[in-house]
Formats: structure tokens, sequence, C-alpha cells
């Protein structure tokens, strides 16, 4: 039996502390190393990113630079897969350590599972007492609601982390979507389970994520995932469940209650009683971490959970302004992938991933 090519797909920009490494992970899969390609697709990087990476090309032609200069993840991510080879596209990103049977654990339950998608828990690696405080916040319940980041056991979910798809997924959905900085790996999870694809996540498929390392990275990075989740609101209304809607709705509803108490006394109290709630329910989740072993480490695992709330939800409603002009509006769809002869082997054919086709369900 033959083994199917596999062409993974890197996005970045300015990683210079960290490409070197990731890619040392990919280049020591246990994979047959005749089957694998490398796509590194770089955002016009301004720091010594583009040296690192030449010296590693010249030294493996397995590996190869895209420009991206659109800048941002998706449009990056769209540039490799049209350039690569393989029957199956695994993206990997760069702040990310690979276990040597990452991508033959993939490979064989694609094959196994005829699943458009699969990948495996992220796994978050702190980096200093607030890098680590952020991921505790990042395997809470509490602070992530996403399968992917608590499972045990083999299961279908909405999405993964990073994701392994047959070469087929982008030919009948299309490629992710340029126009989302942050929220374009939900949006194509959604475009595929509403085709009748199935996500698998599996704790056998095993790496290692650094998380942000500072309050303001943190507060950043998930006021743009509140912010762009709006826009996929409007392209997928069906998208979003009841627990996306909580933090926003909590944000508004105790401003809009300390806007009415200078005419309403009550409100004012209605706000600061449901702020001290909301502080006590953080406290009482940060006390019974088993992560957390000191006070001080309870106190930043109690701030983290709050900023990754709270700035989701101020990205949210900053994104209900600032997209205000987008509903009701026709949306375009993502391009497909051209269809393409495989180079090795064959992933599971289209009929299989997708009982009916993407028009069908549209």
């Amino acid at each position: 039996m033959s083994v199917p090519m596999i062409s993974v797909v890197i996005p970045m920009r300015n990683e210079e502390a960290w490409i070197a490494r990731c890619l040392g992970t990919v280049l020591a899969q246990d994979y047959p190393w005749e089957c694998v390609e490398i796509l590194v697709a770089d955002g016009m990087s301004t720091d010594g990113s583009r040296r690192l990476l030449a010296e590693m090309a010249e030294n493996d032609p397995r590996i190869r630079v895209i420009d991206n200069p659109g800048l941002i993840v998706p449009t990056g991510l769209n540039l490799a897969i049209a350039a690569a080879r393989g029957d199956i596209i695994a993206r990997i990103d760069a702040h990310t350590i690979l276990e040597p049977d990452y991508l033959r654990v993939g490979v064989e339950l694609l094959a196994r599972s005829a699943a458009a998608n699969v990948g495996g828990p992220m796994v978050c690696r702190g980096g200093g007492p607030v890098g680590a405080a952020i991921a505790r916040a990042m395997h809470s319940r509490f602070g992530i609601g996403a399968v992917f980041h608590f499972a045990t056991t083999e299961t279908e979910c909405d999405t993964v982390y990073m994701g392994m798809w047959p070469r087929e997924v982008f030919e009948e959905v299309g490629l992710f979507d340029a126009e989302l900085v942050r929220n374009q790996d939900d949006e194509l999870s959604y475009r595929i389970r509403k085709a009748g694809g199935r996500i698998l996540v599996t704790p056998s498929m095993r790496s290692l994520y650094q998380n942000r390392e500072s309050w303001r990275a943190l507060a950043r990075q998930f006021y743009q995932y509140g912010e762009w989740k709006v826009r996929v609101l409007q392209k997928h209304p069906r998208q979003m469940s009841l627990r996306h809607f909580v933090p926003p709705a909590f944000q508004l509803g105790v401003g809009g209650a300390a806007a009415l108490a200078p005419v309403w006394h009550a409100a004012g109290w209605i706000a600061i009683g449901a702020v001290a709630v909301y502080a006590t329910v953080l406290a009482l989740v940060a006390a019974l971490s088993r992560e957390a072993a000191t006070w001080q480490e309870r106190a930043r695992l109690c701030f983290a959970l709050g900023a990754i709330h709270q700035c989701w939800a101020a990205g949210f409603v900053a994104g209900l302004v600032r997209f205000a002009g987008c509903w009701g509006k026709p949306e375009s769809q993502p391009q497909r992938l051209p269809a393409k002869a495989k180079v090795r082997g064959a992933s599971a054919p289209a009929s299989r991933i997708f009982p009916v086709s993407f028009e069908e369900r549209a």
C-alpha cells in the first residue's frame, strides 16, 4: 500500500525565536521523509526569520518558503495550500512543538475514520509567572469552552487545534476565508460540518503550544477573537452557541445598569452585585484549581480568566459596531482549491468524507 504525501503548511510572521524549533520537530517526524513537504508562508517578516528559513531550506529541499503579502494567517494558509502537492494538508502553527508521531497518527486516523478534519488537544505551555497563569486559564473549562482543549478520548467536535485535512476538503468546501483575521479555523470547520463532514479530536495527536506570555498579548489575542467572531456570526448565524453570547451579554448588562445608576439608584446596586458575583466565581475557580499551588498563582489565574472573558466580550461588542453595515449583505464564498491529481496513494474519496455535496447542503 502506497503512503500518501503530506503537505505541512505553516503560516508565520516575525517568528525568529520559534520557527527553527517548530520546523525541527516537523523534520523529526517518523513519517517517511520522502512523503513530506513543508511550505512556510511568511508574512514578510522584518526580524531574522527569513534568514533562518533560507538556511534551513538550503539544507533541506523539503522546505519551501512562500511570500504572504496579505500578512495575516488565512492568506498565508491559502497560498501555501494552493502550492501544496500533497494528498493531505497539515496545518502547523509556529509556536507549536510536535511529538515525533504526530503526522503519522493523523494520517492513520483520517484513513480509519474517513473524517474531514482531525487534530489533537491544545496543550499549552507557559513561560514565566504570567505565561504559566495564562496556560492554566487555557486549560480551565471556565476559561475556554472548546472540546479540543480538554479531550482525553477520541471524540467528534466542532473544530480542532491546527488541523489535518484530505486535500479533497478544500476542493469541496473551499479554502480559508481570507477576510477573517481571527476565527478562520472555526469558520472553515463550520462549512465542513455543514457539508456533512466529521471532525475528530484525539489525544494521540500530541503537541505542545507556547501560549502568550504577557497580559497585553493575551488581551489583544482575545479582543481580536471576539471582534472577528461577529463576522463569523454574520456569515453563519448557526455557528455560534449560547456560551459565546454570555460574556458580551454580561458586559453590556453591567454597563447598561451602571449607566442608569444616576437616574435609577437600584441599577447601580445591580451592576455592583453582578460584578461581585462574577468576581467571587473567578476566585472560587482559581482557589479550586489543582494547577495553582500558591496564592500568587491563584491570583494570576483569576486575573487571566477574567481577561479572557472580558477582552473577548469587549472585542465582540466592538465588532458589532465595526461590522454593523455587514448585516444582511450577500457573503461571497471562499474560493475552492482546484482539483489536482494525487502524488502518492490516496486519502479518503470525497464521497466518503461528504455524504452530500456542499451545494446541496447550502
